[in-house]
């Protein structure tokens, strides 16, 4: 069997998730894709914890801060508490400095994915990079959606739903399984995010045309399959994740990727190993 784009795993070599539902919407494919997003970032130490806690503490520091800038306004607190303020004031400046630039790239890369999942509803393949350039990676992760029955909810809404939240659970449990996320890279490097889709589409804006991209072939992509329960079978009695694999390489689907990069935080971690 023919390698992937790529040069990487086979179709026979891909982790297979199923679906319970019969289709996958908007939501849970968006809410899937980020999920890895912060999981390759999480697991191969580019963010010191988990996204949901890194946005809990980013707000929580904005929150501080203006805190202490009302505190520092005031007239009639003694000079020794006005410095406090002042110094504690200046330590949560840098920590929101710190964390500013993560988030407002990640928030970009979540509006481009629901713009993109929006515009291309029937999306079939996604790329996660993780290295210093798409070309030469470090790891790559591919997600392959066979999407079963045509989706009749709104494309436009990204509502999380329990479906969404159960399905990336169970994608983010797989992948630990299987050991993705198991070595780490020493300092800090970028993530890429790449789309499959049909050469006419045009969103300058947040995805660039990647024709005839390839990645090095020493790389051992982890392909990962959300095939849905119910399946549909074509008039040649073909199912719809052999569809999917085999459309994903189609001349008329093309990767975009996504022009905002994620850059991994520089931090130290501390080793229980002597």
């Amino acid at each position: 069997m023919e390698a992937t784009e790529g040069g990487g795993r086979s179709e026979m070599e891909c982790t297979k998730i199923e679906v319970p539902s019969g289709s996958l919407d908007s939501s849970v494919m968006f809410y899937v894709v980020a999920e890895i997003l912060g999981f390759v970032l999480h697991m191969h130490q580019q963010i010191p914890s988990t996204m949901q806690d890194i946005s809990l503490e980013f707000e929580s520091l904005k929150t501080e801060y203006k805190e202490l800038e009302m505190a520092c306004a005031q007239t009639e607190v003694r000079p020794s508490l006005r410095r406090k303020n002042a110094g504690r004031k200046r330590e949560v400046k840098q920590g929101i400095k710190r964390l500013e630039k993560l988030m407002e790239t990640m928030f970009s890369l979540h509006t481009a994915l629901q713009l993109m999942i929006s515009e291309i509803p029937d999306i079939q393949q996604v790329m996660v990079v993780l290295g210093a350039s798409p070309v030469h990676p470090l790891h790559v992760f591919e997600v392959c959606f066979s999407r079963g029955k045509a989706v009749s909810t709104d494309v436009g809404d990204f509502t999380k739903s329990r479906a969404a939240e159960g399905l990336s659970r169970k994608v983010v449990r797989t992948l630990i399984s299987k050991g993705a996320g198991s070595d780490s890279y020493p300092g800090p490097t970028k993530l890429f995010l790449l789309v499959k889709a049909p050469s006419s589409l045009n969103m300058p804006l947040h995805f660039l045309p990647k024709r005839g991209f390839r990645y090095s072939k020493k790389i051992v992509p982890f392909r990962l399959l959300l095939k849905c329960k119910t399946q549909y079978q074509d008039m040649n009695g073909q199912t719809a994740d052999s569809i999917s694999l085999r459309d994903g390489s189609s001349n008329d689907l093309i990767w975009f990727q996504c022009r905002h990069v994620v850059k991994g935080l520089a931090f130290k971690t501390s080793s229980t190993e002597d």
